[in-house]
């Protein structure tokens, strides 16, 4: 290190260019230490402006000053206020012997002191005395080390925080010696700025934590209701601790129920987190104690284990508190000694998770029992202020006394009159009561066209919205697996009349033989072969038959007269595949009579079989009419009768399941509607249709979807 003579901060000695004189190889090295010198100050500059723990920080800056200085090694002290040095983090500090004598630690010690009592850096030479003590004087300042102490203050805005000192070999040059002061001093300067910045953003920190706890405890001490209390306990409570989320459970009896989620304006009862949660509050709340846990169970009575262990698999929890949350603190009776916890008076429990990190914030603890605290006094006043007796009374007579002073009395009076009025009205005026439904307006005769057989499309000679005639073709189809059953079979058929017509030729041959006998049995054997071989083809022409009735299949022809109403089946069918039993089009003869579908939402089926009941007591032929519009025609309804009902309810759209009624309707007022040659009517043009289920109040005309919700979906379930 003694070719490190220079100062070790950039730009204190002037540059020389040195291109038209070729350096030696000293020179190259002292060059090459000071960039690195200069690179290790750097990374200490990037390390002071970021947010790292002073741990963090302080090791680094050590290792980096002493690998600059290539010392045998150093300490960072720190001090606040009210204490003495700390150590705060070192290198090879037992090296020094420094831990092996009182004497020469109370020097040292000394000697730390004065140097933070100057706040000024100081270079103290090995065995050594500092401020002209007594080398004989235990107590007085010395370095009783064999290095030479290069000690620099840590200076922040309040003063002196602490000490960095190096422990270098003796026997290095001034010039040196002052290097590697001037380098430390530059390195403390950066630490200072470090600890400054780092005080800073804590008092920001706390400043915006007072910020969050003052407005927390107006929040939580600002509702009168539990519900509400334990809402904005989980909510801003989950702010000021800093965690992941905070739940809050009441109790109900005997009983706990969770009444807040953080983050969450609803949730699940039975959903089974909810579920689990509920389980360990109330586990806990038996046992009268706090639970924190962090992973290990092992402390845990089993019961509670139990839950917690169940909860953690199902929330994935890292970290987890649960807090009974009483009527009021602990009083003290004596010094060190509480009054016995009791399990009477707990209201609640509060719930804290940490679902991602298990590093606790700083200062989280403390924080916690402030939200315990405030959140165990607003919930004692929310219950009592619900507690007391007859107060939803008492709510409304404070409200009656406003409204029955002299100068409300009459407003109260006459909007008194006009509520029963209305009330009566309600009841007593009848109205029409009708079930609304959406439907389709059809042509009566239309007929679905499938595919016969399996096969891919090759032409489709018509279009959308093409007349076409019964017998037409609209399809027209190949099926490669019927035209090889086709050339197999054929195949097959041409053999047996070979083996037929070789058969004959051998019968003709034989009956020629002057061997009777011979002749006799061959023959029996030919004959019977032959029969067998006819029995054959008259089998496979039965299978050709039925082959060319596939084939004449392939080519779908029209039912009837009328018009393709498929939209687009171009780009339907042509070139696809398409299977048995499969729909490829419809067809629909506008010309014919046209009739009504109509789809009623089953809920509403039983107000049609009430009042046609009733109809048919006095008329056994009595229909239910309906009432309907064209969406294209809105305003000129058209009236009709029911003439069928479907005995089953399907599905159809967004209405859910339905009940399909067909309605039939004067011709003439259709035509009527639809006057105008250049308009046609649009197969399964939209409907809206109204059935006519007699009068009923008026009230339950409005109001027959409440009044059906709270038959079904409270009366029923009490």
């Amino acid at each position: 290190m003694d070719g490190i003579g220079s100062p070790l901060t950039p730009n204190l000695r002037p540059s020389v260019s040195t291109s038209s004189f070729p350096r030696s190889p000293e020179e190259d090295a002292v060059q090459r230490a000071k960039q690195e010198i200069q690179g290790l100050v750097q990374e200490v500059v990037e390390l002071s402006k970021t947010e790292i723990e002073p741990s963090e920080f302080y090791a680094a800056l050590m290792d980096k000053s002493v690998a600059a200085l290539a010392a045998i090694g150093g300490v960072v002290w720190t001090q606040e206020e009210g204490a003495g040095l700390q150590l705060e983090y070192q290198v090879n500090l037992r090296e020094t012997g420094l831990a092996d004598s009182e004497t020469a630690q109370r020097q040292h010690g000394r000697l730390l002191q004065q140097v933070i009592e100057k706040g000024e850096p100081a270079l103290i030479p090995p065995h050594s005395g500092a401020g002209g003590g007594d080398d004989g004087d235990e107590s007085a300042a010395a370095n009783p080390t064999d290095y030479l102490l290069v000690i620099a203050p840590i200076i922040s805005d309040r003063g002196v925080d602490g000490l960095v000192e190096i422990f270098q070999r003796s026997g290095a040059r001034p010039t040196t010696q002052n290097g590697y002061l001037r380098f430390l001093k530059q390195i403390c300067e950066l630490a200072g700025e470090y600890v400054k910045s780092r005080r800073l953003r804590h008092f920001t920190h706390k400043q915006t934590l007072w910020e969050q706890l003052e407005a927390f405890t107006g929040l939580v001490h600002q509702a009168l209701d539990s519900r509400e209390t334990a809402y904005t306990i989980a909510n801003e409570g989950r702010r000021l601790v800093g965690c992941d989320r905070v739940t809050v459970a009441l109790r109900k009896g005997t009983k706990y129920q969770i009444s807040a989620i953080s983050g969450q304006d609803t949730f699940d009862n039975r959903s089974n987190i909810v579920r689990l949660l509920r389980n360990l509050v109330t586990a806990v709340a038996k046992t009268g104690e706090d639970l924190w846990f962090d992973g290990d169970t092992s402390d845990l009575a089993p019961q509670v284990e139990k839950v917690v262990n169940a909860y953690v698999d199902e929330a994935h929890t890292k970290q987890l508190a649960v807090l009974p949350l009483r009527e009021a603190d602990l009083e003290q009776d004596e010094p060190g000694e509480r009054k016995k916890k009791k399990r009477e008076n707990i209201l609640g429990a509060i719930v804290i998770e940490q679902l991602v990190d298990q590093q606790q914030p700083e200062g989280m603890l403390q924080r916690i029992e402030v939200v315990r605290r405030h959140s165990s006094t607003s919930l004692t006043n929310a219950q009592e202020h619900e507690g007391l007796f007859l107060l939803p009374l008492w709510r409304l007579l404070g409200k009656t006394q406003v409204l029955t002073t002299a100068r409300n009395l009459p407003k109260t009076i006459l909007a008194t009159v006009a509520i029963a009025g209305a009330i009566a009205a309600l009841c007593l005026v009848h109205y029409d009561f009708t079930v609304v439904a959406d439907g389709k307006l059809l042509p009566k005769l239309r007929q679905d066209v499938f595919a016969s057989i399996d096969g891919k499309v090759l032409t489709v000679p018509v279009d959308t919205g093409d007349l076409v005639t019964q017998g037409q073709l609209l399809v027209k189809q190949r099926s490669l697996d019927l035209e090889a059953q086709i050339i197999q079979l054929r195949g097959e058929y041409n053999k047996v009349l070979e083996d037929i017509i070789s058969t004959d030729r051998q019968l003709s041959i034989l009956s020629a033989s002057p061997d009777e006998q011979r002749e006799t049995v061959e023959s029996e054997q030919l004959i019977g072969r032959l029969e067998q071989l006819k029995k054959t083809r008259e089998s496979l022409e039965q299978q050709q038959k039925l082959l060319d009735i596939k084939a004449e299949s392939l080519n779908i022809l029209s039912p009837i007269n009328g018009k393709v109403v498929t939209w687009d089946i171009q780009e339907l069918l042509k070139g696809r595949k398409v299977a048995t039993g499969q729909r490829l089009m419809k067809i629909a003869d506008t010309s014919s009579p046209w009739e009504l579908e109509i789809f009623i939402p089953e809920a509403k089926l039983g107000h049609i079989i009430k009042y046609l009941q009733t109809l048919r007591k006095g008329d056994p032929n009595a229909k239910l009419e309906v009432e309907f519009v064209l969406a294209t025609h809105t305003g000129e309804p058209i009236l009709g009768v029911v003439e069928k009902v479907d005995t089953s309810a399907e599905v159809h759209g967004e209405d859910g399941n339905t009940v399909r009624m067909r309605v039939s309707f004067p011709q003439e007022a259709l035509k009527n509607l639809v006057n105008d040659p250049a308009t046609e009517l649009k197969v399964g043009a939209d409907v809206k249709a109204k059935v006519l289920c007699g009068k009923e109040p008026i009230g339950y005309v409005w109001f027959s979807d409440l009044f059906e919700f709270v038959q079904s979906r409270i009366l029923f379930r009490l």
